[in-house]
């Protein structure tokens, strides 16, 4: 049972998105609650453990320096994420569409039902470790706050070396990502040009650039193997800020999201436009409900994260 209206129809309003969030929210302890009191999401540890052939419950709830290093992380997000979920999927909940933010939008997929689940957490492992390792010495990534997106474009466009936007996260908010000696660079015409701060970000390469690009591809060689289903609820990508139509466009979009900019502000506009009126927040943090609030105070925000927040949330959205 949905908790939105006929996704098929576009023009209805009382939709509702299930949004996941990134790397960069994880913090020891996530889940925790769902995989000791939830038997499924328990279940959902196994598979990631089984898929990846690590050992996701020590990984995510034991104090360890692994949960922030790239190829650790994102299969931990992508568990914890997916063990929520899990407890959502148990009582019945379904969105009207889904979207996640780089990393999230994984979750997205396995809620829209396009991947298998040991699929996904296989892809994201691998996807953790060839980002590692594709990162290039002198990479870096910095949030510029308080200027508008078209003005960063245009300095990214005119500062020498690689540096581009890499996330559109909501107004005021924008990151740039490249080749450090440009982001810095950058990042002093933004602050010339009227940006209230630029904060370098403590980050371990330059996601979402160019700089990426290979690491895109051998993603795109692993998912040659996998199976893409058709869609049971449809999922909006990062890299076109739309709704996907076609599941043979999935593949092509996941390897390009790997050096493409995260279009987050505008998948969300996409949405509301959309009639989506609700959006969930499921996982570690609450990131994206704090992009929300700068995106659109009109529509209504939950967030997942803990069982309290779980328990909150299905009581105060009965199924009938």
């Amino acid at each position: 049972m949905k908790i939105g209206s006929n996704r098929k129809g576009e023009s209805k309003m009382g939709k509702t998105a299930f949004i996941f969030p990134g790397q960069g929210a994880q913090y020891v302890g996530m889940a925790k609650e769902f995989y000791e009191q939830i038997p499924v999401s328990r279940r959902v540890f196994e598979l990631a453990s089984e898929a990846s052939g690590l050992d996701i419950p020590a990984l995510c709830f034991e104090e360890n320096e692994k949960i922030h290093i790239t190829e650790y992380t994102q299969i931990c997000m992508l568990t914890a994420e997916a063990a929520i979920l899990a407890a959502l999927r148990e009582k019945g909940y379904r969105p009207d569409v889904t979207a996640g933010l780089s990393l999230g939008e994984y979750g997205a997929l396995m809620a829209s039902d396009v991947l298998e689940w040991k699929d996904a957490f296989t892809l994201v492992r691998k996807r953790g470790m060839y980002m590692q390792k594709a990162v290039p010495t002198g990479g870096a990534m910095a949030a510029v706050l308080g200027l508008d997106a078209e003005k960063i474009e245009e300095i990214c466009r005119q500062t020498d070396g690689i540096v581009s936007v890499a996330n559109y996260n909501c107004p005021g908010q924008i990151v740039i990502t490249g080749q450090e000696a440009a982001v810095g660079v950058a990042g002093e015409a933004c602050k010339e040009a009227g940006a209230k701060r630029v904060v370098p970000l403590n980050v371990s390469g330059p996601f979402h650039s160019e700089l990426l690009i290979g690491a895109g591809e051998q993603l795109g060689e692993a998912l040659k193997g996998v199976e893409i289903k058709e869609f049971s609820i449809p999922y909006v990508s990062n890299v076109i800020a739309d709704y996907v139509r076609e599941t043979s466009a999935v593949k092509d979009l996941l390897r390009l999201q790997v050096s493409s900019s995260v279009r987050w502000q505008q998948s969300v506009e996409r949405m509301i436009a959309n009639g989506v009126d609700e959006f969930v927040e499921i996982g570690p943090g609450r990131t994206l409900s704090g992009f929300m609030r700068k995106i659109n105070r009109d529509v209504k925000v939950s967030n997942i994260d803990k069982m309290e927040d779980f328990e909150k949330f299905v009581a105060e959205h009965p199924l009938s």
